[in-house]
């Protein structure tokens, strides 16, 4: 079985080379983007399968890219799960615009698998265009 296609915007190049580690390994297609335009891009051109989403990037917010995605008929069924080391305090609103899941750094590359298995298990529910 092929294994998913996951697009993972953060702009720290350490965090961004250990995810990447951690997932290549398990055999899943890798793409990186350090910001919003390039993840926007990205997204547009060829919709990964699931997206993990910094919400401190350069650029737009990565609340404005998860909106801008779920808003969009191209990308709104791509699975975003947002990244972030805010804690636990704007869980609600991210999942509100859309968001799959909410990862809080720093994490154990078990908690990062089990996080991709659980998404990618949930059948797609393409989120509606927010107003």
């Amino acid at each position: 079985m092929a294994k998913a296609e996951i697009l993972i915007v953060e702009d720290h190049p350490t965090m961004r080379e250990a995810m990447r580690l951690i997932l290549e390994h398990e055999g899943f297609e890798i793409r990186e983007a350090i910001d919003a335009a390039q993840a926007l891009s990205m997204a547009k051109e060829r919709p990964p399968d699931l997206m993990f989403l910094d919400l401190n990037i350069p650029g737009a917010s990565g609340t404005d890219v998860l909106t801008t995605l779920k808003s969009d008929p191209r990308t709104q069924g791509v699975r975003v799960v947002v990244v972030t080391a805010e804690g636990e305090e704007i869980r609600d609103y991210v999942m509100s615009l859309g968001a799959d899941e909410y990862f809080t750094k720093p994490f154990s590359p078990t908690a990062l698998l089990r996080t991709v298995e659980n998404v990618l298990a949930d059948p797609a529910e393409p989120t509606p265009a927010g107003s």
